[in-house]
């Protein structure tokens, strides 16, 4: 692509208004220092309003030896060349052993570098010419960017289609040596659930492998936080549990949970895991300590449920999805979004548009994405901008 084809493109995009650009933006606890303003802010991954929480910082840095003085903040090279920090090893027997104890037998564990190293690297690392993998049709992009490299067939099911998936399965299943189901377990942009129960009872029934993408539900579900396969009790039924830790655990990377041998492949064949520098070790150190403690903050996560249902409630006038701690609101075109995103600014509310090609056409939303440190005078300003909202619209 020449500069004068990327101009041309760039101007259909702002004809079309679909074009994108940085928003420099500091974040405190609930609020966002942004474009000129202070906002509540509803479009962090934040969900448990860890990032900013200087308790838990300050808490962190006086555990450390000598104040943290002698960590490495860079990770000098890949983790297969010198780069494998003991506090990553140290990190992922913790999250084997917790992961051993929901799913009922032994579990390892390996770190990356975000969530989209793991979704686009893991099936193509594990995969064979003989396989099939079933995709949710909404599951996110970096699963989906991961059909480039798959040396096997692929297909997309109807999302959360139960029975399409086993329909589809009854006809193929016998035609391949292993068959991958692969979804998330909260749905990014809609909000929604997967049905992980009836999942699970699929892969047992047609001896297929389940692979689950719990970004949205790290910390936030499950009686110690450890997602939706521990809060529906099929910890031990899923093949692959890829978790990211910038969301509700503040901080930075991913990891997936699966067999010992399975760890070993990655190691071994996941080109995202072996052709890149590390995390540096004092970002796990810090992510091994917020994990701790993000596991008992059951109080919190009650919290983050109620702001979450009370929304929901406030907001019935309006064509939600979902029943999570994302809050989508169908707004249908690009225009409509974009005006309710201004409208929420002006009421001190940052919340931008989500847009095609992000969701599908004529689908443009505000997607709320909610945080236990809004305050009750937090939630009720957001309440009172989308009151307004409804009554500009009639």
């Amino acid at each position: 692509m020449k500069d004068a084809d990327a101009q041309k493109i760039l101007e259909s995009l702002e004809r079309d208004g679909l074009s994108r650009a940085l928003v420099p933006t500091r974040i405190d606890g609930a609020r966002a220092h942004c474009a000129g303003g202070d906002f509540i802010n509803l479009a962090s991954n934040d969900y448990l309003g860890l990032s900013a929480d200087v308790r838990l910082q300050t808490e962190f840095f006086e555990s450390l030896p000598s104040r943290g003085r002698g960590f490495l903040m860079g990770a000098v090279s890949s983790r297969l060349l010198g780069g494998d920090n003991p506090a990553f090893g140290d990190f992922e027997d913790y999250l084997a052993g917790a992961y051993s104890e929901i799913a009922g037998a032994e579990r390892g564990a390996l770190v990356f570098n975000c969530g989209y190293h793991a979704n686009s690297g893991i099936l193509p690392a594990v995969c064979t010419p003989r396989d099939l993998v079933l995709f949710d049709k909404l599951s996110h992009a970096s699963l989906l960017d991961s059909i480039g490299n798959l040396p096997c067939k692929w297909a997309r099911f109807p999302h959360n289609d139960i029975a399409k998936l086993r329909e589809i399965l009854r006809l193929r299943r016998a035609d391949f040596e292993n068959v991958y189901i692969a979804t998330e377990s909260v749905f990014s942009m809609d909000g929604d659930r997967a049905d992980l129960p009836a999942l699970a009872a699929l892969k047992r029934e047609f001896d297929c492998s389940l692979y689950v993408d719990e970004a949205h539900a790290a910390g936030v579900f499950g009686a110690s936080g450890l997602g939706m396969c521990e809060f529906s009790g099929v910890a031990g039924d899923v093949d692959f549990i890829m978790c990211t830790l910038g969301k509700a655990f503040a901080s930075v990377g991913a990891y997936v949970v699966c067999s010992p041998q399975m760890r070993r492949i990655l190691i071994n064949r996941c080109r995202t895991f072996i052709f890149t520098t590390a995390i540096a070790p004092i970002n796990v150190l810090w992510t091994r300590f917020v994990f701790e403690r993000v596991r008992g903050m059951s109080v919190r996560r009650g919290r983050l449920a109620e702001i979450s249902a009370r929304l929901r409630k406030s907001l019935s006038g309006f064509p939600t999805l979902g029943d999570t701690q994302i809050l989508p609101v169908v707004l249908g075109s690009n225009a409509a979004a974009a005006g309710a995103a201004r409208a929420m600014r002006e009421s001190g509310i940052w919340c931008p548009p989500v847009r095609y090609p992000t969701v599908p056409k004529n689908s443009a939303r505000l997607r709320l994405s909610l945080n236990a440190a809004l305050s009750d005078s937090d939630v009720v300003a957001v309440e009172d901008a989308f009151s307004k909202l409804r009554e500009a619209g009639k």
